[in-house]
């Protein structure tokens, strides 16, 4: 009997264990993994089973129809399930390769390499790791190495990973207390070109690491400080390292952000999230080439940085589809022309309603802040939120537009009133009607008093609860 032929008549049977046990998820979750990930969402009621995905869609145990505006925090790009990267993982693992053997030199971890290189052409080497944290913390020790010099700079609330290479330039406190000591690095505000230059004149900063758009609270950086930040760095002998995590692969329109500014070209770009398609972790750091050479300098040296992970078959199967689909069908011509409608039309929204403060962002990259309204009522019920914790209305937006909508989103950051919009690059108008109908109506009860604020109510006696 063959080894295949044996799995099929015994052995493990992933179906049948999870029609078995799948029903304990929240059970096992809380006793062996993040006990307070099902507390949390018992909470704010999201302790949803979810049993298929497609597309921008997913279905609960109900049938109940859910539309994706949150990607798995941007990993699904093309969506859940898209046909042309399953097939592409089905043909890599059928192929059987001799996969990281580390003493060979396999076509597609190169062939992606080229892919991703066609559109950075400033650009002239990658390093494949395995996640967006890793990705940036190739590009802190690549910047450190080829400048010879110890700091790095970051914008204040900047978000660039969690572990601690990349969480030493993380701009949020709540997220680095208690995991000091953390590397020298020093945040300046963003856009602040001044403050930068001060730091530069000290003459021990190898790198300033910037997201074009910010993650938390969706700000994006002014225009022309990409370019004049890239010269003051230049000028003093540091690089300028674009974290595009999240913003990259097509997310605000273009392939980068960065691209929206003409004459920017960092020495360093970040990538992840939906290049892995859904499926497969990875991370790419992009470089020029003097940057390479200078950390892998000698063959002595050819394995002083790497991922044991990095560049596997299957991780760059998934890129290459990716790559391949972004292509065929104009995803980000899609990004632009949704990404336009969906903003626009919440927009128009702002006159309407007090509470809501500002529409912003990118392509499909956007951000819905709230703030203090004018009338007496609201202002009270507002007040009440903010001091029992800061973000808590934008929270009482996001349960209704799941519980009673089928939307899923998420507010952007601890303590700040602003939902992020990162839905995957390929909804249509559809989807794009059916959000702005939903939020519409979650408003309109926020502003007539309704069911929201029974939420809001809850949520202040859990926030005094925890404090």
């Amino acid at each position: 009997m063959t080894t295949a032929e044996s799995s099929q008549t015994g052995g493990f049977d992933l179906g049948a264990l999870l029609a078995e046990r799948g029903a304990e998820r929240y059970e096992l979750h809380t006793r062996y993994l993040n006990h307070q990930l099902p507390r949390m969402l018992h909470t704010i009621g999201f302790d949803k089973v979810y049993e298929r995905a497609e597309g921008a869609h997913f279905w609960d145990a109900d049938g109940n129809d859910h539309l994706d505006m949150l990607a798995g925090f941007g990993v699904m790009g093309l969506g859940r399930h898209h046909p042309v990267v399953r097939k592409a993982l089905h043909d890599v693992l059928d192929a059987s390769l001799a996969d990281l053997t580390r003493f060979d030199c396999q076509p597609l971890p190169g062939l992606l390499a080229e892919k991703l290189l066609g559109h950075s052409p400033h650009l002239d080497r990658v390093f494949f790791g395995n996640s967006g944290t890793e990705a940036v913390e190739t590009a802190l020790k690549f910047a450190r190495y080829a400048t010879g010099r110890p700091r790095v700079l970051y914008c204040e609330h900047a978000f660039h990973g969690l572990t601690t290479g990349s969480l030493s330039v993380n701009g949020e406190t709540g997220f680095r207390d208690g995991f000091a000591p953390l590397l020298p690095d020093t945040a300046v505000p963003l856009g602040d070109l001044d403050a930068l230059e001060r730091e530069l004149r000290e003459g021990d900063v190898a790198a300033l690491i910037v997201e074009p758009i910010q993650g938390k609270g969706v700000h994006e950086i002014p225009p022309g400080y990409l370019r004049a930040a890239q010269e003051l760095l230049h000028r003093h002998r540091a690089l300028l390292i674009a974290d595009e995590v999240q913003t990259g692969l097509g997310r605000t329109g273009d392939f980068y952000a960065y691209q929206h500014e003409a004459g920017v070209e960092p020495d360093l770009v970040c990538v992840a999230k939906a290049l892995s398609g859904g499926y497969v972790p990875v991370g790419a750091t992009i470089g020029k080439d003097w940057i390479f050479k200078k950390v892998y300098s000698s063959m002595d040296r050819v394995l002083v940085h790497s991922a044991s992970f990095g560049a596997n078959a299957q991780a760059m199967a998934a890129g290459l589809a990716v790559l391949s689909v972004m292509e065929d069908e104009r995803i980000v011509a899609n990004v632009r022309s949704t990404g336009e409608l969906l903003r626009t039309r919440l927009a128009a929204l702002t006159d309407k309603y007090e509470l809501l403060a500002d529409v912003r962002g990118r392509g499909l990259m956007i951000g819905i802040e709230f703030g203090r309204p004018r009338s007496l009522k609201l202002r009270s019920r507002w007040t009440m939120l903010q001091a029992a914790r800061k973000g808590l209305f934008a929270q009482m937006v996001v349960v209704p537009l799941l519980q009673r909508h089928h939307i899923l989103t998420q507010v952007s950051g601890d303590h700040l009133e602003v939902i992020k919009l990162i839905p995957p690059l390929i909804i249509d108008e559809r989807d794009v009607h059916r959000f702005v109908d939903a939020f519409t109506a979650v408003m309109d009860d926020a502003h007539d008093g309704g069911l929201v604020w029974e939420f809001g109510r809850t949520l202040v006696k859990q926030a005094v609860a925890n404090r």
